[in-house]
């Protein structure tokens, strides 16, 4: 199956969960059990599920479907849900009552959907279950658990998607942190100046691809195929890397995005910085990070997504 996404520029799992709005069918299926879970889809199966906090970057990522004339190329976005068939309807029918162009789903009744990523060669998988999210890490996959979010989608320009990123641990690998952490145990007093310096002489040397890395490679890809298009309306993508990285740790960044061929439009790099105000005022559609505390404030606004990589989130096998 594998052969025929191929030629995607991306192609992206999604759980219901990160797709929908699916809180009250979820308070029924653990206070009541699955069949008055089941009986609940049955009774509202015409009845839309409201968007979730993933659904404006799938929608709007869908649209660049309207530049590619192959129907090989472009996005896919495939449902893996722990549905069952049955009660995965209402998915269905809540795709179709938006429009989105979604035609592939996969309702695993119960078990995890993720061994599926490789099958269908997914650069992504988004989920608001933590536990499969770090079982699909643990296991190499890159996949990141969004977190509540309730506020409405200001549809500010309709035709215009925002990403942001942040860069050790999400796009990158974790190796620089990892020196960090090996630092500071060795000498606290003096690691951050021997990190500075670490990778001001390593600045020409590039950091290994992280779980984001494939991503930041489609999206390149769909801004190019918007550039080179003369569709009137048609969207646009502007890409943000918001890190805690400065100077002169911050050049072995950009010359790391510039080996890899990828680029991004805006960077800002906040030398610890708390990325709140940063965040609220960029309005991204969607933040990828691997630190959940820089996602966990209440005063961030905008639809977030931790990537539980590496050794910030416990992980030794990064």
């Amino acid at each position: 199956m594998s052969d025929l996404l191929k030629d995607k520029a991306l192609v992206i799992g999604i759980a219901s969960s990160a797709l929908f709005d699916l809180a009250q069918s979820d308070e029924i299926f653990r206070e009541q059990g699955v069949k008055a879970y089941e009986r609940y889809q049955n009774d509202h199966i015409d009845e839309p599920f409201q968007p979730g906090v993933a659904f404006p970057f799938i929608s709007r990522l869908l649209r660049f479907n309207d530049l590619f004339d192959d129907r090989h190329k472009g996005v896919e976005v495939i449902v893996l849900s722990r549905n069952s068939p049955k009660t995965g309807l209402r998915v269905m029918n809540s795709i179709e009552h938006y429009r989105l162009g979604i035609t592939r789903a996969v309702f695993r009744g119960g078990r995890s959907t993720f061994p599926f990523m490789d099958v269908f060669n997914m650069s992504l998988f988004l989920s608001a279950n933590a536990q499969d999210v770090d079982a699909a890490v643990a296991a190499g996959q890159s996949a990141g658990c969004v977190l509540p979010y309730s506020a409405a989608d200001a549809d500010d320009d309709g035709n215009e998607l925002r990403v942001a990123f942040d860069f050790d641990g999400v796009l990158a690998g974790d190796s620089a942190e990892r020196n960090f952490r090996r630092m500071q145990q060795e000498d606290p007093d003096n690691a951050l100046e021997q990190y500075a310096e670490y990778e001001r002489e390593h600045a020409d040397q590039p950091i290994e691809g992280g779980p984001l890395k494939r991503l930041l490679a489609g999206i390149n890809t769909l801004q190019e195929a918007a550039a080179r298009s003369t569709m009137e309306g048609k969207p646009s993508l502007r890409v943000y890397l918001v890190t805690a990285r400065n100077a002169p740790a911050h050049k072995r960044a950009v010359q790391t995005l510039e080996q890899w061929g990828l680029t991004v439009d805006e960077a800002f790099f906040l030398g610890g910085l708390d990325k709140t105000e940063v965040l609220n005022k960029l309005s991204p559609h969607i933040f990828f990070d691997d630190q959940l505390s820089n996602l966990s404030a209440r005063s961030l606004h905008i639809p977030a997504v931790h990537i539980p990589f590496g050794v910030t989130n416990g992980r030794n096998d990064s």
